[in-house]
Formats: structure tokens, sequence, C-alpha cells
């Protein structure tokens, strides 16, 4: 059967479509990205619309993915390649060439939101309040004084994060993670409350930011363990706040995901300081484990995980022409 007629078949109730869900990849959030993955696949499988396919992936070329049949391809990877531009390449090839959609942003805005001090750019630019950073060069001294936070510009999950609140302490961790981070940056430090945003939408619209979730952890930062593995964390949803802050919160996440042209599912997360909220990164494909803030702020809002990421797909397959979703489905199931 030719595709023409394999997509005209499957419209008429001959099978549902199939979903290609990734994991795996070759960064180094590359376990969390399987728990994310198995959790994404087993949420679909429950929600029942679709057939899925779940494959644990390195660097995967287009033939690689072609080659599972899919009708829409969900990449749940982590870092800098899953997530940050080259495996989105790939996949714009792919919805171009074959109208097989994936969720999440295109190459050019991943790559845009994975890097720090972009992003933090765009925020400034969208009026967006944003601490002071500055690239790390190696040799050059550094503008930002102490307190400050090293981190890797084009990594997450606080991968080598180190707050520093003294110039030996500075040097100390620029020794440490520049010879292994051709990518760091500085950020003038913030002390203050931990919040995040998961946000939905098309990229089209005024997207659905989801409820704010207060991060308490129990060590000194959310670091990986804090939020991968640790127990101990504690998560506050609709938190109390001062007079406005939470307004100029939902207004910042928005126009940060719509300034860099995302769309599908992200997270924004902030520091509220002395002086208001302060934007530190985006993320464009989210954690999706069992520990993870997306799903949590999403099932508080009546949007359980199964609902969650079959939205994300039916919003993704109605951007192609191909009559791709099922005959109870709409675009509308991404709130």
């Amino acid at each position: 059967m030719d595709e023409t007629n394999r997509f005209d078949a499957r419209s008429e109730g001959a099978r549902r479509p199939r979903v290609l869900v990734l994991m795996g990849g070759p960064d180094a959030e590359r376990e969390v990205s399987l728990m994310s993955g198995a959790e994404v696949a087993r949420a679909l499988r429950a929600e029942g619309s679709f057939e899925v396919v779940d494959a644990v992936v390195d660097r995967p070329d287009a033939s690689e993915l072609l080659s599972h049949r899919p009708d829409a391809i969900y990449p749940v990877l982590h870092g800098p390649w899953g997530e940050g531009g080259p495996l989105q390449e790939i996949l714009e090839a792919i919805e171009r060439d074959r109208g097989i959609p994936f969720i999440g942003p295109g190459s050019r805005a991943a790559a845009t939101a994975m890097d720090k001090l972009a992003t933090k750019a765009l925020a400034r630019a969208v009026g967006v309040r944003t601490a002071a950073a500055e690239p790390v060069v190696a040799g050059r001294p550094l503008a930002i004084q102490a307190p400050l936070v090293l981190k890797p510009s084009n990594d997450g999950s606080s991968v080598d994060l180190r707050i520093c609140r003294s110039a030996a302490e500075i040097e100390a961790a620029r020794r440490e993670l520049e010879p292994k981070r051709d990518r760091l940056m500085a950020e003038a430090f913030v002390a203050g409350r931990e919040l995040t945003m998961g946000v939905v939408g098309d990229g089209t619209s005024a997207p659905t930011v989801l409820p704010i979730i207060e991060i308490v952890p129990a060590v000194e930062f959310y670091d990986y363990e804090a939020k991968y593995i640790r127990d101990d964390t504690r998560y506050a949803i609709d938190p109390a706040l001062p007079t406005g802050v939470a307004e100029e919160l939902r207004r910042a996440t928005a126009a940060v995901f719509l300034g860099l042209g995302l769309r599908d599912v992200a997270r924004a997360d902030f520091i509220l300081g002395p002086d208001g909220p302060s934007f530190l990164e985006i993320n464009t494909a989210p954690g999706m484990t069992t520990h993870s803030l997306v799903p949590k702020a999403s099932r508080h809002r009546g949007v359980d995980m199964p609902e969650l990421c079959a939205g994300l797909v039916r919003s993704a397959l109605s951007r192609v022409s191909r009559p791709t979703l099922p005959k109870n489905a709409t675009a509308a199931g991404a709130r």
C-alpha cells in the first residue's frame, strides 16, 4: 500500500495513527530522557487514541526514524543534541518531505532556547526581568562579581552548576569546569524562592500557562538529584505570592515562549528575589518523569498525563494537511 492510501485507510478507521516516542540520545541527561520517554509512551498508550512505538536512540538519522513508519514523532530527549536543534533539523526535514509532524519547536527556536545567554537577551527584549550574565572566556576576568552562579550555557538540569560566594570559589569552579565545558556562563546570584511554570500552546496564539509551582529543595539548590532522584524536595502548587507577582510570572512566561517562537510545551524557571521575579531559563523539552513539574501542574488543572500527551500529539498532527486525526480528536486536546 502506498503512503497516500495508507493515510486514507487510516482516516477511515482502519488503524490508529502511529506515534514514535524517542528517548535516550547522546547528551548528559540520557538517563532522565529514558525515564521521561517511558512515561510519555505509557501515557499515550493509556489514552488509547494512538498506536505507540517507543525507541531508544543515540543520534538517529532520518532513515532510522522513518523505518518505524510513524505518523507523528514525539522526541523526549534532553540536552544540546536532542533538544537544542540538531535533532530538530532532522525532524523538520522529515516533516517537510513526508508530512510527518513532530512535537516541540523547530530547530532555530530550539537552538536559541538551549543557549541561556541568547534566551536571556530575548527575555530582556520582550520586557522580562533577568539577572546580569556573561560568557566565561578562559583567561579573562569576569565583570560580574561574587556571589554568582557558574553553569553551562547550553545544558540543563543543573548539570555542572556551581554557586560561588567568593573570588576563591569562582577561581576553583573555573578550574574545574572550564576544561570540560566549552560554553560556560556567569550569572549574578539572586537569592529567593524558586518558581516554575509549564506552558502549552500552538505557538500562534496566546499559550496556556500552567499553575505556578514553588520548588523547596531540602538541599542548597535544586540540583540534578533534587530534581530526579531525591524524595525530600517539596513542591507547592499555586503558592501564596506578593500582590502582582503571579500575573507578572504568567505574562513573562508567555512572552518568552512566543518571543522565541516555541510551540507545544515548555517550562520556564524564575527566582523570586527582593526586587521581584527574575527569569532564569526556559526548557523546551521539560521532564516528563514521575518527579517532573509539567505533569504535576497539568494534573492540578484537571488534565492528566495521558490527556496532556495526547493533546500535544493532536496539536502536532493538526499542523499537517493529511487527515491524520482520529475521528473524535481535535487540536483543542492540547489544552
